[in-house]
């Protein structure tokens, strides 16, 4: 829960605004400002004051303990235009929620953590536990000094600006190590228990038998991961709380699919009571992964240890049209996340300042999309976190198909949308797609002309908004001539014409026409042509297709 404080009436107003805005989120805390803040810093896990940063540091300060317990405080001035990260930017979640603030309220936030500020991730923002010299560590890696980074366990980080060796030491692991002088230690989940009990089983008994096995087996409980067992003992309380209390999901799987896992020491008693000759060791190998300790016993309790390596991760990101709001704040925060990033040599260009420092770039030419895929899932299986960018929509005519085409389950895919040429040029254009329509690529260099002509051909009889995607090249001039004659059998020679090049770029330029008057020597590999349909008109200059509302309404 975030609570939200405020001193003054004009304070309250944008106070108003994010409650409205978060309402599942957020509560609101009325009288006293000094009251207010105790009370939500005691109650909540963030705080957004709307305050002045001093008042908020002399109200906050007998209230502080330690940056791993305190809330994050974000604080807002009065007139709303800025959104500061005052405590508990990572361990808090205050530099995020100062970004989040930010949006809804159109404020500036403003950041000071030195990790955020220099384009690093934070050590202690990776999403597991993180033990040792995390200040001195990341210290090192903001002043440029060496730091190396040893890898007991393969684990998807993000970008580090690590070497071979150095005085500084970035130690994954899920071994029970104490960390060393200079050293930080970072707790990737790895590790999964299997468990299996009697009915009744205490849980201090399950829970003993759990915390022994790592314990002598040199394993680190701040890697566990998960408990697995089987569904009949979804609702054992002895197990639903060892879960409870190691902080850890539960996962069950049918008696059926743990029958089908071969493991090392099948029995009978759990086959005659359960329906699968393992639970401990089947649960925990169910996903697959290195077996560590195998099936161990108590008097009511059975348990066993996998070691499940991390999955590599593909992100395959879109960057919108080219203008740099238009790229998106999930787009921005998986380029921050990747290690490695693959992509057209042009369109890395395009955002070569947004990578961390240390991160890998695989750039390659034009015509080489099949290759770039192939990288960038091949970067993923090695266990990286990868991100894939391509222009637009990484779906739409771009590089999400290639990629999932090489991909198999062995690897995390995210997708991360972006927005399309298409909707870039509707959106200069006016209101083109305002009804049906269709997207359809002239360039024969993946299809065969006689596809993309039945396609076109079907769009002229459906009376569809027709966009063009690559229209016209230097080796490629007579297809869209060819295409506008199909459409130009179905359409008056005034149906509306859009022509935009380099969308939301800065050279870009737009213009309306029709079908009759574009000429097509005007249209290069950059532009988007868009057609309207029979009800399309120009009102006011603009490019406009009608919803059909009205029609809707003489038919009810």
């Amino acid at each position: 829960m975030i609570g939200l404080m405020s001193a003054t009436a004009a304070g309250a107003a944008a106070r108003d605004r994010l409650a409205t805005a978060w309402p599942d989120r957020t509560r609101v805390y009325d009288g006293p400002v000094g009251d207010a803040v105790r009370a939500a810093f005691a109650e909540c896990e963030q705080l957004v004051c709307f305050l002045a940063t001093g008042a908020t540091v002399r109200l906050l300060a007998p209230l502080l303990g330690d940056k791993t317990s305190d809330p994050g405080v974000v604080c807002v001035d009065e007139g709303g235009r800025f959104a500061v990260s005052l405590v508990g930017g990572h361990a808090g979640g205050a530099n995020e929620l100062a970004r989040a603030v930010g949006e809804v309220l159109g404020a500036r936030p403003v950041v000071t953590t030195a990790t955020d500020s220099m384009g690093l991730p934070g050590l202690d923002t990776l999403g597991f536990p993180v033990e040792g010299d995390v200040a001195g560590v990341s210290r090192a890696l903001l002043d440029g000094e060496p730091v190396a980074l040893r890898a007991d366990v393969r684990w998807p980080l993000p970008a580090l600006p690590v070497t071979a060796e150095g005085p500084y030491t970035i130690r994954v692991t899920d071994r029970a190590v104490r960390p060393a002088e200079r050293e930080a230690v970072l707790r990737p989940p790895t590790l999964v228990v299997g468990v299996g009990a009697s009915r009744g089983a205490p849980v201090d008994e399950v829970l003993g038998l759990v915390e022994g096995s790592l314990r002598e087996a040199g394993l680190c409980v701040r890697s566990l991961a998960e408990l697995a067992t089987v569904e009949a003992k979804a609702g054992e309380p002895g197990i639903v709380e060892a879960a409870e209390r190691l902080g850890v999901p539960l996962v069950t799987y049918p008696a059926g699919e743990l029958a089908t896992v071969d493991v090392p020491n099948p029995s009978a008693a759990p086959l005659a009571a359960v329906g699968t000759p393992s639970v401990a060791e089947a649960a925990a190998l169910a996903r697959g992964g290195e077996l560590l300790v195998p099936k161990r016993k108590s008097a009511m309790a059975t348990c066993a240890v996998v070691r499940r390596p991390g999955r590599g991760r593909l992100a395959i990101v879109g960057l919108g049209p080219g203008a740099r709001d238009l790229l998106t704040p999930r787009a921005k925060a998986e380029l921050r996340r990747a290690s490695v990033l693959v992509g057209l040599d042009q369109y890395v260009d395009q955002i070569r300042d947004l990578l961390p420092p240390g991160t890998r770039v695989l750039e390659s030419g034009l015509g080489a999309e099949e290759e770039r895929a192939r990288t960038a899932v091949a970067e993923a299986r090695k266990g990286n976190a990868v991100a894939l960018i391509g222009s637009g929509d990484a779906g739409v005519y771009a590089m999400a198909s290639p990629a999932l085409a090489e991909a198999a389950d062995d690897i995390d895919v995210v997708g991360v949308p972006g927005v399309t040429a298409a909707l870039a040029a509707g959106a200069i254009l006016g209101a083109p797609l305002g009804h049906d329509h269709v997207s359809i690529s002239l360039s024969d260099l993946h299809t065969p002309w006689e596809v993309i002509e039945r396609r076109v051909r079907a769009a002229a009889e459906a009376d569809l908004v027709v966009t063009f995607y690559n229209p016209r090249s230097r080796g490629r001039d007579w297809q869209l001539p060819k295409a506008l004659a199909m459409l130009a059998g179905h359409r008056a020679p005034t149906t509306p014409v859009g022509v935009v090049r380099n969308a939301s770029r800065p050279d870009e330029s737009s213009r309306l026409t029709t079908l009759a008057a574009l000429d097509p020597a005007t249209v290069d590999m950059m532009t988007v042509v868009t057609v309207g349909n029979t009800a399309t008109r120009e009102v006011a200059g603009r490019m406009v297709t009608p919803r059909g509302y009205r029609w809707q309404e003489a038919v009810r």
